[in-house]
Formats: C-alpha cells, sequence, structure tokens
C-alpha cells in the first residue's frame, strides 16, 4: 500500500506532509507499514496530549463503546457527556461553566461567532493577523495566517476585520523585531485607529484571539495585550472570545492559556486534545451568555457524543494522578533551554519562543534575519528521514514547531534533540 493509491478515492484539496501509511501508534511513536519507527512531535497536531493510545483513554473508550456508542445527544442525554461538562466547568477560568460541544475547532468557532452575535445583537467581529482559526467558511473569515487559506473563497463571511497581532519578532510593515511592551502598545493603538476609521465600537460583537498563536507561528502575546484588550472590550461592551483549541488542555502548563495572562474571557472555544484522539470540540461561556442562545439557534448531530466525553475524562483523570501540568512546565523549560543552545550555535535559528511544550523556532537568513523557508524544509525533510516528524508554522513558512506528548520525559526530548540537531549540522 502507498499513498498513491488513496489518490482515485479521496479528494486532494486535503494536503500531506508525509508519505507515511501509519501500522500502529504507542506513545510518543509511530510505526508505518513496514514497521519503521518515527517519533511523533506532531501528535495529531496537538492532539494527543498524552501520546498514542494512553491504556486509561484506551479503557474508557472500550468501556463506553460496550454501553453506548450514540444515539443523538438531540434526542437523548448520556451520563458521560453531564459529567465531562462538569469537569470543564472546575478547569475552565473564571466563572466558564457552561459548554456547547461539537466536533472539531472550525464548528466551535462558527458558533462562537454566532454566540457572540446573538447574545450581543451586534454584527462586527474583530479578529487578528497571523490567526489561524479553521477552515469551514465562518472558520476561514476569521483566518488570516496566510491569504492561501482564503485563496478562491472570497466573498467570504461579512462583517469582519482584521486587527495586528502583537508578535515582537516580526513586527510591523518592515518586519522589525522590537520589544514585546512596544509591540503590545502599538497593536492597541492599532484597534483604536480601527475604531476611529473602520469599525463603530458599539457594532462589534466580539474581539476573537488566540492567546498564544497557533498556525500563524506559536507566537505568545504580552500579558499587557490582552489585559489591553479586555479593557477595551468592557469599555464598549465588547465579548472577549479566546480560541484555546492548540493553547488549551495543559500545553502551555496551564490547563488553559488564559491563565498565563491572568485574562478571563467571556467565550472560549476548546478542542484538539480534549478527547484523547477522538473528534472533539466545545464553546464554554458565561451562563449570562449562554442563556442568550435560545433552543434551535444552534445544533449538531454528533456534538457531546458520549464516547468522546469518556475518552475526555479519562484525559482529565491523568492529568490530575500524573501531575501532567507540571511535567509541561519542567520539560518545556528544559526543551527551550535546548533550543536556546542551538540558536547560539547556528545563526540560522533566528527566534526561540514558547511556553510550556508549545515552542517553536523561527529559521532566517543570519546575513538579514528574513525568512528562510528553505531552511525549514531541509531540517524537516532531514529530520523525517532520520525518524523524527515535524510540523511547520507561521505565514512564511520559516517557522517549526514542537508539538511533543504533554508526559514526554526528558529521554524522550533529548532523541528527538539529537535528530533536530544532526539536521541544523546538515545545512
Amino acid at each position: 500500500m502507498k499513498l498513491q493509491d488513496y489518490k482515485p478515492y479521496l479528494s486532494p484539496a486535503l494536503a500531506k506532509t508525509t508519505d507515511i501509511i501509519v501500522g500502529k501508534a504507542e506513545g510518543p511513536y509511530l510505526y508505518d507499514l513496514d514497521g519503521k519507527k518515527y517519533l511523533d512531535f506532531v501528535q495529531g497536531i496537538a492532539v494527543n496530549a498524552l501520546g498514542h493510545g494512553h491504556p486509561r483513554v484506551v479503557a474508557a473508550i472500550k468501556e463506553q463503546i460496550d454501553l453506548c456508542i450514540d444515539a443523538s445527544y438531540n434526542l437523548v442525554s448520556y451520563p458521560t457527556t453531564l459529567a465531562y461538562a462538569k469537569r470543564i466547568a472546575e478547569i475552565a477560568p473564571g466563572d466558564l461553566s457552561v459548554t456547547f460541544f461539537s466536533n472539531g475547532g472550525s464548528e466551535a468557532i462558527d458558533g462562537a461567532i454566532k454566540l457572540a452575535r446573538a447574545a450581543t445583537g451586534r454584527p462586527l467581529i474583530v479578529a487578528f493577523r497571523g490567526s489561524f482559526h479553521g477552515r469551514s467558511l465562518g472558520a476561514t473569515s476569521v483566518t488570516a495566517s496566510a491569504s492561501k487559506y482564503r485563496k478562491h473563497y472570497e466573498p467570504l463571511v461579512g462583517g469582519i476585520h482584521f486587527a495586528p497581532y502583537p508578535t515582537p519578532f516580526r513586527w510591523g510593515p518592515r518586519d522589525l523585531s522590537v520589544d514585546p511592551e512596544t509591540a503590545s502598545e502599538e497593536a492597541l493603538l492599532e484597534i483604536k485607529k480601527l475604531f476611529d476609521f473602520i469599525a463603530y465600537p458599539e457594532d462589534v460583537a466580539a474581539f476573537l484571539i488566540e492567546p498564544i498563536m497557533g498556525e500563524g507561528g506559536y507566537v505568545v502575546p504580552p500579558s499587557s495585550f490582552l489585559k489591553g484588550l479586555r479593557k477595551l472590550a468592557d469599555e464598549h461592551g465588547i465579548l472577549l472570545i479566546f480560541d484555546e483549541i492548540q493553547s488549551g488542555y495543559g500545553r502551555s502548563g496551564k490547563y488553559f492559556a488564559s491563565e498565563i495572562h491572568g485574562v478571563v474571557p467571556d467565550i472560549m472555544t476548546i478542542g484538539k486534545a480534549m478527547a484523547g484522539g477522538l473528534p472533539m470540540s466545545g464553546i464554554v461561556s458565561k451562563p449570562e451568555v449562554m442563556e442568550k442562545w435560545l433552543p434551535g439557534m444552534h445544533g449538531t448531530t454528533f456534538g457531546g457524543h458520549p464516547v468522546a466525553a469518556a475518552a475526555g475524562l479519562a484525559v482529565l483523570d491523568v492529568f490530575e494522578e500524573e501531575g501532567i501540568l507540571g511535567n509541561v512546565k519542567k520539560q518545556g523549560e528544559y526543551l527551550r533551554g535546548r533550543l536556546s543552545e542551538l540558536q547560539k550555535q547556528y545563526p540560522v535559528i533566528g527566534d526561540v519562543r514558547g511556553v510550556g511544550l508549545m515552542n517553536a523556532v523561527e529559521f532566517v537568513h543570519p546575513e538579514d534575519h528574513s525568512p528562510n523557508g528553505e531552511a525549514f524544509s531541509k531540517v524537516r525533510a532531514y529530520s523525517e528521514g532520520h525518524g523524527l516528524l515535524l510540523l511547520g508554522c507561521g505565514v512564511y513558512g520559516n517557522g517549526l514547531r514542537f508539538a511533543t506528548p504533554l508526559n514526554v520525559s526528558k529521554e524522550v526530548l533529548d532523541e528527538g534533540l539529537a535528530i533536530f540537531e544532526a539536521a541544523l549540522a546538515a545545512l
């Protein structure tokens, strides 16, 4: 079996990063059909928080399958879904306590936009350049991590405006590196200019932002920016939506990245790691916001799925019992330290950034720090050829993200870093 065997039967719209056909997966590793072993630092794009096939998650899935696979949450209710919603309310920041379950990140983003408009009666959404929120029509409309995602789809959903995301390493039209607080201050001023020239603030339903940028480059914004955004939202009656689909569920070292910044949103979207590898997402909000979303104003066939909820409960059990958040902080600091050491040795690495186990490097041409996508491509290809899977990020195709399991050990990190360093040396 080869990748070309799939082509007559599956749409080419879904691009493939590798030619690997998986035979099995276990912990931090994938194995192809020939038994070749790969250290997986992609993990389903930050989906498998506990690695592949964690025994507790697998057991929970099997137990629920024996009881009930699905009967549609529109028709009946499931014990696992209620139990999971309660657990989410316990770990969610502030008074976010009511969840609408759905199936994937894009669906959660679409729902969050609908909820914000319904709750405020306002039409406009302000999103941010560099953001990635998904591929559905609504999610594409608020995505600006690369123009390729919007290619051929205009006109998209109306009423969307974009403001700059404070990216200190590449700030402004000339991609200058600036102090984080300078980027924060100027980005907030740009929002005020947006209000002055284009979007009347009392027409804005919500700010929609990733508290740590994902696909756009794994950028950690200054906390002052998100605090300033919260203040602007409160001043104008605007809701604040945090897209925690990639940054949530422990990847930052906290359950949610909002806790890193000390800012509580009004609406939060979650997904990826929340169900141990099964498709699940959610929109979490305050009771007073959710109560304005009346019966029939939104819906889902598979959302609240009992098997996915059972898996999600098992994930949170393991988080508590195995001290996963502590491991994220410890191993994340170690990983960033090693990457910073490599940056000193290899000038092709222009930036090392991240928090917890959400880390990235950005490749540059050393002479002028311009984006170096060729270096990224060579490093990724070398790493794959030597048994390490890595994934890119960023608008210029020159960022490389590390999305290891959250229960990763120092030994596994060293195994991957050895291959990564060899790839750098091969440049």
